[in-house]
């Protein structure tokens, strides 16, 4: 075993940790409504439409992690597939009309459609940023 790796290792799932929550953090100012205020009150078309976001992103900066030739490598392009996400959310929200009121009201079926779409995008996006 070789304790060098478990420094590389701890670097860069630490630091897929650290984007993954500051993508999240960015994702809910972009957002209308408060997720987690929602969320902890029992919404699960908040829980679905923020689960699927933070699947969708994850999925993406695994992809960066497992093929970034460096550590800044990895921060660039997952900011990059950050943007990406954000990118998404914002066609779903001209796509989905009342898709606010939606989510806010508890539709699930705004929730699940957002956070699919969302994972969907994390899976084109772990694609993309490996090219």
């Amino acid at each position: 075993m070789n304790i060098a790796a478990i420094g590389g290792y701890l670097a860069y799932a630490g630091g897929g940790l650290v984007l993954v929550v500051i993508g999240l953090a960015i994702y809910s100012i972009v957002t209308p409504y408060h997720e987690l205020k929602l969320i902890r009150a029992g919404n699960e078309a908040a829980a679905f439409s923020f689960g699927g976001t933070a699947i969708g992103l994850s999925i993406a900066i695994y992809s960066v992690a497992a093929h970034s030739i460096g550590y800044l490598d990895m921060i660039v392009w997952s900011a990059i597939a950050v943007v990406g996400q954000l990118i998404a959310f914002l066609l779903v929200a001209v796509v989905l009309t009342g898709f606010k009121q939606g989510i806010e009201s508890g539709k699930t079926s705004y929730g699940i459609a957002l956070g699919a779409f969302s994972i969907a995008v994390g899976l084109l996006n772990a694609g993309a940023v490996t090219t």
